[in-house]
């Protein structure tokens, strides 16, 4: 077996280019494309507005692009709004290794020490929620404030994966992702059409609208840039099998440290992949304003199927000087 090719340039098949040449990753619009270098790797950013550093992370099976309503929403009420491709997706380089929680936080802080920025507001989304969590127990100087969308705390993930078996069928993809090979190659099957179906389905049904042909489509074209299939799948295959290992024993540890910023938790009501019962007790790991907000009849997007109502409790909650808890 061969190892996987872990460039992120060269050509994909009939989607697109890859992402060197800018094709499905360095998408048009009023924000700059970059690439910054933190924690030992190269990491793409799509950056808009001036004022205090508000960085967003996406969560699987997307990029950066997830957060395109918010990038402008964010510099329109006088935040810089940073959107990075975490490490092995988008424009982000693709190591052969690293991609453990902590680690992955690493970058995530990294990224802000490069922007030159004393701290930031963390927005994180399924993953890229999962990292914001940590982050800010990792890291909490460098978090002004955190909002986490459509995860759970780590440590609440893990007690309902293990202990709910409603949660643990509808993270039925993470156990099948522990499989060697196979899941990469049934995402990039047929242009990576999985990723198409994952994201209709595990969307509410109060936005009929989306996701539309076209969002499918750019998901779709950045999945099959060679090694983000496996990249993507790696910090889920760590996340099953760590669970008994030293590493992953030392992780959930750490994890008891409380979070000690204030929080925003967003999540949908319909919510098929993280059930809203999975997330609602994360509180218990906040000694800090913590404020819950569920959104109804959303799924599991709800920055990208209300981006209106989700952009707007956010920067109201950026700009309240005191959260409630």
């Amino acid at each position: 077996m061969t190892d996987p090719d872990y460039s992120a340039s060269g050509p994909v098949g009939p989607l697109g280019p890859a992402a060197g040449s800018g094709g499905p990753v360095r998408l048009d619009g009023p924000w700059t494309h970059r690439d910054v270098a933190a924690n030992g790797a190269r990491f793409h950013i799509a950056e808009l507005g001036d004022g205090p550093l508000v960085l967003l992370l996406h969560g699987f099976p997307q990029f950066w692009w997830t957060w395109r309503h918010q990038l402008t929403a964010l510099a329109d009420a006088g935040y810089r709004a940073v959107a990075m491709d975490l490490r092995g997706v988008g424009g982000s380089d693709r190591t052969p290794r690293g991609y453990d929680p902590a680690n992955l936080a690493l970058d995530v802080t990294g990224v802000i020490r490069s922007l030159g920025e004393p701290d930031a507001a963390l927005v994180g989304h399924d993953m890229g929620g999962y990292l914001a969590w940590t982050a800010a127990v990792m890291r909490p100087k460098l978090v002004r404030r955190l909002v986490v969308s459509s995860m759970p705390h780590p440590r609440r993930w893990r007690s309902s994966m293990l202990s709910d078996l409603a949660q643990s069928r509808a993270g039925s993809h993470i156990w099948g992702f522990q499989r060697p090979w196979v899941p990469e190659r049934q995402l990039v099957a047929d242009d990576a059409a999985l990723v198409g179906r994952l994201i209709h389905d595990w969307s509410g049904p109060r936005t009929p609208d989306f996701p539309d042909d076209k969002t499918v489509d750019v998901y779709r074209r950045a999945m099959c840039i060679p090694s983000t299939a496996h990249c993507s799948i790696e910090p889920y295959r760590w996340m099953v099998r760590s669970l008994a290992r030293p590493d992953g024993v030392q992780f959930n540890r750490r994890m008891k440290r409380p979070v000690r910023v204030p929080t925003l938790h967003l999540h949908g009501s319909l919510d098929p992949a993280i059930r809203t019962r999975s997330s609602a007790g994360s509180g218990e790991y906040v000694e800090a304003p913590y404020r819950w907000r569920l959104f109804d009849g959303l799924g599991h997007f709800p920055h990208e199927e209300d981006p209106v109502g989700f952009s707007t409790e956010l920067i109201n909650w950026l700009k309240d000087p005191e959260p409630d808890r």
